[in-house]
């Protein structure tokens, strides 16, 4: 029976991002990500990874899909530019596909079956996944949640370039 309820959660995963994708009303697209982003989480609780599944409804199911409603609405979604979408171009489909089969085969070709690293089943299993996750991020990469931080940052401040600027342009 759970193994049902995992294969209901993972096969809706699947279905829900294509209706994200698909989705032409912008908020409509939030709305079906919001829904993946819990899924999502239910994944994660299944493998037995909870830190993940509040990180995973706390910042993006929280703080990511408030700050994209955020943008959408600061710019005025129902004002966007009707532009030809870059997917229904045919070279871009093809430079897409592409993309995604080069990234799918250096993933699935960078797999090992055993693991000898220093965070072991074993480990996680001893110390808590909670408590490896944030030694592992705080002791080894450090840099790139520092990095993380400023791409994070980059955005925000351009939305409020961007709403600060269409604010002056109205009036």
């Amino acid at each position: 029976m759970i193994y049902f309820i995992f294969a209901y959660f993972c096969l809706a995963t699947l279905g829900i991002s294509i209706m994200s994708l698909t989705r032409k009303n912008p908020v409509h697209a939030v709305l079906w990500l919001l829904l993946l982003f819990l899924h999502v989480a239910v994944i994660y609780l299944f493998l037995n990874a909870e830190f993940l599944a509040m990180v995973q409804v706390i910042v993006y199911a929280g703080a990511i899909l408030v700050m994209f409603l955020f943008t959408l609405f600061l710019l005025g979604a129902r004002q966007l530019p009707k532009h030809k979408r870059y997917t229904s171009i045919l070279e871009g489909r093809l430079l897409i596909g592409l993309s995604i089969t080069a990234t799918l085969l250096a993933v699935f070709s960078s797999i090992k079956a055993e693991y000898s690293g220093k965070y072991t089943i074993k480990y996680v299993h001893d110390v808590g996944n909670t408590k490896a996750i944030g030694a592992m991020l705080f002791n080894e990469y450090s840099l790139a949640v520092l990095i993380l931080g400023v791409i994070l940052l980059i955005p925000m401040i351009a939305v409020s370039v961007l709403a600060w600027r269409r604010k002056d342009d109205t009036s």
